[in-house]
């Protein structure tokens, strides 16, 4: 029997004039520099490429994350593969 993907409703992407991103539906940070920023959500992996990107603002218990910078593009992988937290990778 194949197996069915479940999608949330939980994900939700805002941008603000290409400088600000509020992103919702995040369970973890896969990695993130000042040009590209990787985040798992409910939906799959999302890349976000610009420049003078941080991380404004981030709320674990709630999966909300906000972006500021110069944001170029948005990129979904299928990879919902979990490779452990980020915090997990951070102090190995």
């Amino acid at each position: 029997m194949p197996e069915e993907k479940i999608i949330s409703n939980h994900h939700r992407i805002v941008m603000d004039a290409r400088r600000s991103l509020s992103i919702s539906g995040v369970t973890d940070i896969d990695s993130f520099d000042e040009q590209t920023v990787a985040v798992f959500t409910d939906v799959g992996e999302l890349i976000v490429r610009g420049s003078c990107l941080h991380i404004g603002k981030i709320d674990v218990d709630s999966g909300e994350l906000q972006l500021d910078g110069e944001i170029e593009s948005l990129e979904y992988t299928d990879n919902i593969t979990a490779r452990g937290s980020f915090l997990s990778r951070l102090f190995r």
